[in-house]
């Protein structure tokens, strides 16, 4: 597990990663595994310091010089853990399955003491060094933030754009003309770079007689008139030319001051020449060293210029601009002064603009086990797929060394003591430390390490200041959460690589990277084996969710007012699970709960009423006869393949799909379609058969649904279960396919069945034919070996499309008329002088032909001595419908319905139309679904003709034993638009 910050509350990320989390071991348990189900708290790091920096009023290093390091260590370590009675609730509420008896902790000396082994590990490795790298810098903390942090708060600002002369040495009147953005950086100039392949231009300012040189491209940008070039040239050519330093203040560096060229520079802004400080640029820092310039870095750690800069000692570097160009402007070295507006990083803390900036700092030296990481990356199933060589192994790819140190205060130290001559010794244990000191160690922590020394060899040993960054301590959870090795080293390594792993996007640059860089290293495999990468849940707006701007209901809410089951299965059936941002809705979760957990439930009500009524309990039933028992049971056996298969493979949304399909089903086609053989009142075969397998299919249900709606199916599970059967339904077994329940066949015959039905209803929507209005005949037109399926389920078909007769053709002739004509555009491009001739063959087509065209035969023609195949595409068929009917289709099957209503069909109508408003009103009044019934009922004679000419058909469907005809107080409904009372009393 990736250990939360326990710093902050919990918010509908983190839920999402819950759940994840909960799914697949849930699942695995059910499958015979076990899985240990410890949660983890991340303990270190700038979030915990910066809570203690916002209650102090004072930044860490601040308060450490006021207080101590100690004191400020025990400020954090008090806050802590104070959001973890919060964080048990809402996992626990979530359903996630975890035990919070067993937790570690990044703070534990335990966790602290592997991660100095790690760390040993690798520097026994040769893959620690300690060198200069530049970072995104936060002058607020103190401190530098990795790459991941700082692209965390990017904000639109409003920054200087300067173009600046640079005097060319042993040149009259002869300037390059640099640019930047960065004013303040300009005292730490100690080199300008050129594109070694863009063309370069020297021209003549014919005003001033001045000459200045820059890319050819950029001078319809500063220069409109006046001027003409006298030079051309690639950048090449410029590699090695001299210039003046700007200012004096590093005037004496070694191989300063020259033309530099790398691919880095563009002309898409700016002049084409860039100024270039190492101290201050990543790209800068590369070039300068690969041209052996040394660092000028007169900026300390609060961002404030050091005394190497007289004139803006002690001064923010950012407020520091305005002076300095102030100063370029008195000394005419400014060429041109604008603004540009662009994205820049922000402290993700302190909402502060970031610097980059020179560190000295310990690193990893990744790229040179690069290999070894790409071929770990090989070894690993990503969902979703284009992870793997995608973000993350373009990351890989490009991968550079980690700096794994920072300058701050509560983390677990470097267990790096140094000499006076920077001789290195490197602890591995506490037991190793007690040896060298000869003191009782029983904390980590910087305040009881730090004034620890030891002498080897007459030197003596002091620690460095510095801490882990917290992702070194992420990376080592593997086995720091089991004090490998010096506890339970068997077990760690028995179960290394973890199976499965689950995070968010944003970890293909922290936690999937750091677990990968060290277990590469140290053990040539891959931490993990599976992984599942979540997108980022944003606000409905589209917008990153925020508690000022109060965009999001809050978590707690919707798990009161939902249920966690249609938060999960909401989450889970949503583009988070691929990777991709889910724009959070509570409109989402309520559809869910609508949709597919109530209809879930009503079903296992449907069971337990009719159950209740008859006193039915399960049996063993060896041979199921109807068609609909035997169809159910075994689509039940293809949703726990298809389940099964999307799980092995850790695709939970393809895992969903299937049982959201089947819960239609069974709800909304079994059921209502076996509604009447529960209501039977004799004790029948066929009742008790129907009752068998909606128990049967409910339970193999609910086992599926289990690792995604666990608190749903526990309770329909502890309802029907036998006293035989596992306490819980998430300590069952996973359902087994049985091959005696399976039936491809009648899974076949009924999908046509559907197909058919789907196609009428959509016919009376369309005709606005209403559902319960009986119509006379229905016409269905498909291949003989659909029409043998449809044959077997006639009589539903006709119950379901509420018609008299069900007629079965081999064509759609009867209702159809098909007209045959060429596609000219297409068909003209093909044969051209011959398309008269075809038109007219084409036009007398018979319905064999334009059949085979539409199941994508190739129908042959003949003009003089040509053959020519004609497609699909090359002949356009149009399909009239004849009068009297209402006609459609899908790629298979034809249904037409014969749209005339007589007055027998129409009495019928209105008499399905009194049942349906009486049972509803039944249902309003809290009538049991076996109370029997006396109607008064006022109305006009239409209504009561239709319910005199149906009596006994409607006195069964509402279960009235008596009936009048009469002036009532009851209530007031339409019956086919007719004004009714009706009044209801139970007997």
């Amino acid at each position: 597990d990736g250990p939360p910050f326990a710093t902050g509350l919990p918010h509908y990320g983190n839920l999402l990663a819950s759940v994840l989390k909960d799914v697949i071991p849930r699942y695995k348990t059910m499958k015979g595994y076990f899985v240990p189900r410890r949660f983890g708290w991340d303990c270190h790091g700038l979030p915990v310091e910066n809570e203690i920096e916002k209650c102090q009023e004072l930044c860490g290093h601040e308060f450490v010089q006021v207080h101590g390091i100690k004191k400020f260590n025990e400020e954090c370590e008090s806050i802590v853990l104070r959001y973890t009675g919060q964080w048990e609730k809402t996992v626990n509420r979530i359903g996630r399955w975890v035990d919070f008896s067993n937790t570690y902790k990044t703070m534990d000396i335990s966790f602290m003491e592997s991660v100095w082994w790690v760390f040993k590990q690798l520097y026994d490795l040769d893959l620690v060094y300690e060198g200069f790298k530049v970072m995104p810098f936060s002058h607020k903390l103190g401190t530098p933030l990795s790459n991941f942090e700082a692209n965390l708060n990017y904000q639109e600002v409003d920054d200087p754009s300067l173009v600046v002369k640079f005097k060319v040495k042993d040149e009259e009147n002869t300037y390059f003309l640099a640019w930047t953005t960065t004013p303040w950086t300009l005292v730490s100039n100690l080199a300008l770079t050129v594109n070694a392949d863009i063309d370069y231009v020297k021209i003549k300012d014919i005003k001033n007689n001045t000459f200045f040189i820059l890319a050819e491209k950029r001078v319809p940008i500063y220069f409109k008139e006046d001027f003409e070039i006298v030079d051309k040239f690639k950048g090449k050519a410029l590699e090695g030319k001299k210039y003046l330093p700007l200012f004096d203040y590093f005037s004496s560096t070694k191989n300063a001051f020259r033309i530099l060229a790398d691919d880095f520079v563009t002309i898409e802004d700016g002049t084409g020449i860039v100024h270039t400080a190492p101290a201050f640029g990543e790209a800068d820092f590369y070039v300068c060293k690969r041209e052996d310039i040394e660092l000028a870095c007169p900026v300390d750690n609060y961002g404030r210029f050091t005394d190497e800069i007289p004139e803006y000692k002690g001064m923010l570097v950012k407020e520091a601009d305005k002076p300095i160009i102030r100063r370029l402007k008195e000394e005419k070295k400014l060429f041109h002064q604008g603004v540009i507006r662009h994205r820049y990083p922000f402290c993700w803390r302190t909402d502060t603009p970031l610097i980059y900036k020179a560190i000295k700092t310990w690193f990893v030296a990744v790229e040179k086990i690069k290999d070894k990481l790409i071929d770990s990356n090989k070894q690993i199933h990503w969902v979703p797929e284009h992870i793997k060589e995608g973000r993350f192994g373009k990351w890989l790819e490009n991968a550079r060394d980690w700096a794994i140190s920072r300058n701050r205060f509560w983390g677990t130290p470097l267990p790096i003591w140094k000499d006076k001559n920077n001789n290195l010794f490197v602890i591995d244990s506490i037991k190793q430390l007690e040896e060298l000191t000869g003191k009782k160690i029983t904390n980590l922590h910087r305040q009881y390490v730090d004034d620890l020394s030891f002498e080897v060899n007459g030197e003596k040993f002091t620690r460095v200041e510095e801490v882990f960054d917290c992702w070194f301590e992420s990376g080592s959870m593997p086995y720091a959460q089991n004090h490998y090795p010096f506890e339970n080293k068997k077990f760690t390594e028995e179960t290394f690589p973890a199976d499965f792993i689950a995070e968010g996007l944003d970890q293909t640059r922290g936690w999937f990277y750091t677990l990968n860089v060290i277990s590469s290293a140290l053990f040539n495999k891959p931490a993990f084996k599976n992984v599942i990468v979540n997108g980022i849940i944003l606000a409905e707006d589209g917008n990153k969710m925020s508690k000022r701007l109060k965009n999001y209901p809050e978590p707690e809410i919707i798990l009161s007012k939902y249920g966690a089951d249609a938060i999960r299965l909401y989450m889970l059936h949503s583009p988070a699970v691929k990777a991709e941002d889910l724009k959070f809705t509570e409109n989402g979760v309520s559809t869910v709960l609508r949709q597919v957990l109530l209809p879930l439930w009503n079903s296992y009500v449907f069971l337990a009423t009719y159950a209740n009524i008859y006193d039915w309990k399960p049996e063993k039933i060896e041979n199921f006869e109807e068609d609909i028992d035997k169809w159910i049971l075994s689509l039940s056996q293809k949703l726990i393949f298809d389940v099964e298969k999307a799980l092995d493979q850790y695709e939970l949304n393809t895992a969903i799909d299937p049982m959201i399909a089947f819960i239609d089903q069974l709800t909304n086609w079994y059921i209502r379609r076996s509604r009447t053989r529960f209501w039977e009142d004799e004790d029948t075969p066929d009742r008790r058969q129907a009752f068998m397998t909606l128990h049967t299919v409910l339970l193999t249900l609910v086992k599926i649904t289990a690792p995604f709606v666990p608190f749903i199916s526990e309770a329909i599970y502890l309802e029907i279960k036998t006293d035989d059967m596992p306490q819980s339904v998430h300590l069952c077994d996973w359902p087994k396919v049985l091959k005696k329940f399976q039936n491809e066949e009648i899974e076949e015959e009924m999908n046509y069945t559907q197909r058919a039905v789907s196609i009428g209803h959509s016919l009376r929507k369309e005709y606005k034919l209403k559902v319960r209005q009986p119509l006379l005949k229905a016409y269905i037109e498909a291949d003989p070996k659909i029409l043998k399926y449809l044959e077997k389920q006639l009589n539903l078909i006709k119950d379901e499309l509420n018609v008299k007769e069900v007629v079965l053709l081999k064509d759609e002739s009867r209702f159809i008329q098909m007209i045959a004509k060429p596609n000219f555009r297409i068909l003209g491009k093909k044969i051209g002088k011959l398309m008269s001739e075809a038109q007219k063959i084409i036009s007398e087509f018979t319905l064999e032909e334009m059949n085979l065209l539409l199941n994508d035969k190739i129908v042959l023609i003949e003009i003089g001595d040509q053959k020519i195949g004609l497609t699909k595409e090359d002949v356009l068929i149009e399909r009239n419908v004849k009068p009297g009917v209402a006609a459609g289709r899908d790629q298979h099957i034809a249904v037409a319905l014969d749209t005339e209503i007589t007055e027998d069909l129409l009495m019928e109508g209105i008499a399905r139309e009194i049942v349906n408003r009486i049972n509803l009103l039944r249902k309003e009044l809290d009538f049991e679904v076996t109370d029997r019934i006396k109607m008064k009922i006022e109305t006009s004679d239409v209504i009561k003709n239709a319910y005199e000419k149906h009596k006994d058909y409607i006195d069964h469907e509402i279960l009235a034993i008596e009936v009048t005809f009469e002036k009532n107080s009851g209530k007031e409904i339409d019956i086919n638009s007719e004004k009714t009372k009706i009044l209801l009393e139970k007997v």
